[in-house]
């Protein structure tokens, strides 16, 4: 049997909120008024529910969570925006303490939560491996000897000796990632940062967790791309409002997350503070409906799929962006499109919009959302992963020995005009 490398008992991560204020007395007013009258927290962000855990201006951002992880084996960690995904990395990471439980680490950490960690931003990019070894324990010697390696992985040769403050964040998620890859620390813990990089680095990062593993070490994978989790994982766990829902087989975990009631069904809202001016662009509804305009779990496949977004614009804008992906239960991305909502200037307000998927275009299965917004070419707005999900129920009959509910693929186009079988005369005309 495999030896454990990382054991959590009963962990618990506490919060108390507003002992820093807002930034403003105005908005330090409004959420005391708030909680005076028992309402929610106002300036709670986009994409940041108010569990069931927060009471009284505390949190329990992670609570009694009990994890056994073996060598060599790579834990896939998965859950909404908020349900402690990261919390629990940076305590394993050592960046911040639990309030309770005990952890047991047996190896070195090597850690990529934010898009920079460990990185000095005046220092050059060789200059920032080297730190990275020493904070690792290891020799200059022995950092020289890898050198090269992470220098090609990262293909950065040009830039290495460019101070890492001159980066994009894609250059520094690839060098970050390539040097936490092969500085060899016994335990590598990657959040979803690697979503930063291009396609074709990201592949090149899933092929190396893989090689590390297969040495012996162990890896914690925090991701959305329930994709990559099944690809790649060898064990998977669940979070939700803090709390281990969750535990197994990748595919498992990710059917159970997907399906039972781990995303909001329908629709998603969030508190909106109408005379806050922290962001220019705030996202208080998003939900699928029917052609009759009624909100739905579950659609027929043969039915006109709704997906509505409601948001307040504070200020005036230039050019808004919005985007939308649509995934299949496994991760596979189905849709992924855009809209310029307009080109003129969007005045303050409530604005709506519905991006509408035609009948007889899903398969049979479970699909949820995610939604992003940016002034082109300036600002991320915001960027929200799996904000609700939804089911496509197959109405068409059995065709040949298929029952329709099985037929593979993510997409099931009505192919009812198939052209007619027409024969072909052979070359004697007969």
């Amino acid at each position: 049997m495999l030896p454990t490398v990382i054991k959590i008992e009963n962990l618990s991560k506490y919060y108390r909120l507003g002992l820093i204020g807002s930034g403003t007395l105005r908005e330090d007013v409004g959420r005391w008024i708030a909680k005076m009258r028992g309402q929610p927290d106002p300036l709670l962000k986009i994409g940041e529910h108010d569990h069931g855990n927060r009471k009284d201006g505390q949190i329990w951002a992670l609570k009694d969570i009990s994890i056994e992880v073996k060598e060599g084996e790579i834990l896939g960690i998965i859950g909404r925006n908020g349900a402690g995904k990261s919390t629990l990395l940076k305590i394993l990471s050592k960046i911040t303490a639990p309030t309770e439980g005990k952890i047991k680490i047996i190896g070195r950490v090597g850690s990529l939560l934010e898009v920079g960690t460990g990185f000095h931003p005046e220092l050059t990019g060789r200059e920032n491996i080297y730190l990275n070894g020493t904070i690792l324990g290891m020799s200059h010697a022995e950092v020289t000897s890898k050198l090269d390696e992470i220098v090609d992985f990262a293909e950065m040769d040009k830039f290495i000796d460019t101070p890492v403050k001159r980066y994009s964040s894609g250059m520094t998620v690839k060098l970050a990632f390539s040097v936490a890859a092969h500085l060899e620390p016994e335990i590598l813990v990657v959040d979803e940062v690697l979503a930063v990089g291009d396609a074709a680095f990201q592949k090149k990062c899933m092929g190396k967790m893989s090689e590390v593993a297969q040495n012996g070490r162990t890896i914690l994978f925090v991701s959305h791309n329930m994709g990559s989790i099944n690809r790649l994982c060898t064990r998977c766990v669940s979070l939700e409002q803090g709390q281990l829902k969750y535990e197994g087989a990748p595919s498992e975990v990710v059917s159970s997350y997907l399906s039972k009631g781990a995303l909001e069904k329908g629709k998603s809202i969030w508190i909106t503070d109408l005379d806050s001016d922290s962001d220019p662009v705030q996202l208080y509804k998003v939900s699928v409906t029917n052609s009759k305009g009624k909100v739905v779990e579950t659609v027929r496949s043969d039915e006109i799929i709704l997906i509505k977004f409601e948001l307040t614009v504070r200020y005036v804008l230039p050019e808004f962006g919005l985007s939308i992906k649509i995934l299949s239960s496994d991760g596979t991305t189905v849709i992924h499109t855009a809209n310029i909502l307009g080109s003129s200037k969007m005045a303050p307000g409530k604005w709506v919009t519905q991006c509408e998927i035609p009948s007889n275009s899903l398969n049979t299965g479970s699909y949820t959302v995610n939604v992003a917004a940016d002034i082109p070419h300036r600002e991320i707005l915001f960027d929200l992963n799996d904000i609700l999900s939804f089911q496509v129920l197959g109405v068409s009959e059995n065709i040949g020995r298929y029952p329709a509910s099985t037929w593979k693929g993510v997409l099931s186009p009505d192919f009812s005009n198939w052209k007619e079988w027409e024969c072909i005369p052979d070359v004697n005309g007969q």
